[in-house]
């Protein structure tokens, strides 16, 4: 039996309705109330994704396969964050000693 191979947008929006998903029961389970803002974004977002497959529409803002934005993955990173309590913010950077020149 040969096998279809699999629709890469279909996994996508898959993948993206999930996480969303759970952000929003990861912040009901740890108790962490989400700014009106956040809910309505990942309100917003899941119904753009189970209508359109994909959340914008400018081709520019996301990798060509994906179903969310560059932008739209990193507020729901935050979002998740925020209901493990993690610490929010940018990475800190590692610092590299340079190698003393050769004399």
């Amino acid at each position: 039996m040969k096998r279809s191979p699999p629709d890469r947008k279909a996994q996508a929006k898959r993948a993206a309705l999930n996480a969303l998903k759970r952000a929003r029961r990861a912040a009901d389970k740890a108790g962490v109330a989400l700014s009106e803002w956040e809910g309505e974004f990942l309100g917003s977002v899941s119904e753009r994704v189970s209508t359109y497959g994909r959340a914008f529409a400018d081709p520019e803002k996301g990798a060509p396969g994906a179903a969310l934005s560059a932008r739209q993955g990193v507020k729901l990173k935050e979002i998740v964050a925020k209901a493990k309590d993690e610490p929010r913010g940018q990475p800190k950077r590692r610092r590299f000693t340079r190698k003393p020149a050769a004399e």
